[in-house]
């Protein structure tokens, strides 16, 4: 959909009731992260600088939202302003991505551990339902990239759910957004998606059998391996 169809898409939707009212600035902040993370060479790539006037035009809207939900970016990592130089699509560094990992790593792994520990035998079952999309969706060739990527994140973000403790799945949240400007660099790494499919075994057999301590050590093993393909 043409972004100013999808502003005026929201607008119409308020107007009949079918949405709650959402800011106008909080729908152009989706819009642009969503560009951010398709990592287009000719849009928003990162390290750019991001052109207000350009972008106003396009979304037909005004440089006011434009700005706040350039703020909304800014706060999440992927949009850095610079004094008198206007804002830029964020480049992570390696620095970055190892702190960002880092976390990452401390964060999943005890929630994986809680998983085993504390879910429902239904729990698990959804779990291994999702487990098994993510197996199937490597058997045909070429690999579709984008559904494995999204699968692989449904699954880490279920396990977060049913650790249940918001304030880590907030911190998650955010840390997933900057991992995303790099993300599809570490899965165009040859035999990645592979590794990942297979760390992804053990973390389900760990939690499968109730064994906290090696569900941890999955985790954490399977995020050192996603920063190495990363950097």
């Amino acid at each position: 959909m043409n972004p100013k169809n999808a502003i005026n898409a929201v607008d119409k939707g308020i107007s009949t009731g079918r949405l709650k009212p959402v800011p106008l600035y909080i729908e152009v902040a989706e819009l642009l992260r969503q560009r951010i993370f398709k990592r287009n060479p000719d849009d928003l790539e990162p390290g750019s600088w991001i052109d207000e006037l350009k972008l106003a035009q396009e979304y037909g809207i005004s440089r006011t939202p434009l700005r706040e939900a350039l703020k909304v970016l800014a706060t999440e990592g992927l949009v850095t302003m610079k004094v008198r130089r206007g804002a830029y699509v964020t480049e992570v560094s390696t620095k970055d991505l190892q702190d960002v990992y880092h976390l990452m790593s401390l964060l999943e792994s005890d929630a994986a551990g809680v998983v085993a520990n504390n879910a429902t035998k239904e729990q698990i079952n959804q779990l291994d339902n999702l487990h098994q999309s993510l197996e199937k969706s490597v058997l045909t060739q070429p690999i579709d990239k984008d559904k494995f990527f999204v699968i692989n994140e449904q699954f880490h973000m279920l396990i977060l759910e049913f650790a249940n403790n918001q304030w880590r799945n907030q911190m998650v949240a955010d840390l997933r957004k900057v991992m995303k400007l790099n993300r599809h660099h570490s899965l165009l790494k040859k035999g990645r998606i592979e590794e990942s499919l297979t760390e992804h075994r053990a973390i389900m057999q760990a939690i499968t059998a109730r064994d906290k301590t090696v569900a941890v050590a999955a985790m954490q093993n399977h995020f050192k391996n996603g920063l190495e393909a990363a950097e």
